[in-house]
């Protein structure tokens, strides 16, 4: 997206809200160690195994609300999804969250969903390999009388 903000990053955000009301964990205090996957990446691993349920809050997972949960998370998906024209509008992600849409498309994998496999921006050196440079800077602050 390159810094612009449009209503289709407002609906990625709306879905990662989704995403961290379910879970009740933040996405950027969320870090699944088990699959080395964020709290998207979880959602999606999940969703695609027919899982999704299992993404839930313990707390939130009464048998009651299961279906209510599930096309949350399917919702969630389709809003964070990786192409912005994939999104569906606001408009339309309200409909289907007061079912006037039914039926939801599938949704694709979501951007940042991927496995961080502990390689630097693209390669394949590992980080503790990554070389680092080092700057000395002295910083002053001027203070007024």
């Amino acid at each position: 997206m390159e810094g612009r903000f449009s209503e289709k990053s407002d609906v990625y955000s709306f879905g990662v809200l989704m995403l961290e009301i379910v879970k009740g964990k933040k996405n950027t205090h969320y870090y699944n160690h088990e699959w080395s996957l964020s709290l998207l990446g979880c959602a999606w691993k999940l969703w695609s195994e027919n899982n999704g349920l299992a993404f839930a809050d313990e707390a939130i997972a009464s048998p009651d609300f299961q279906g209510e949960i599930v096309r949350c998370i399917h919702i969630a998906l389709l809003c964070v999804q990786e192409f912005p024209k994939d999104r569906p509008s606001i408009q339309t992600v309200l409909s289907m969250l007061s079912r006037e849409i039914v039926d939801l498309p599938t949704p694709e994998q979501p951007v940042f969903a991927e496995k961080w496999n502990g390689t630097h921006m693209g390669s394949t050196q590992p980080m503790s390999q990554v070389g680092f440079s080092t700057n000395e800077l002295t910083l002053t602050v001027l203070d007024g009388r």
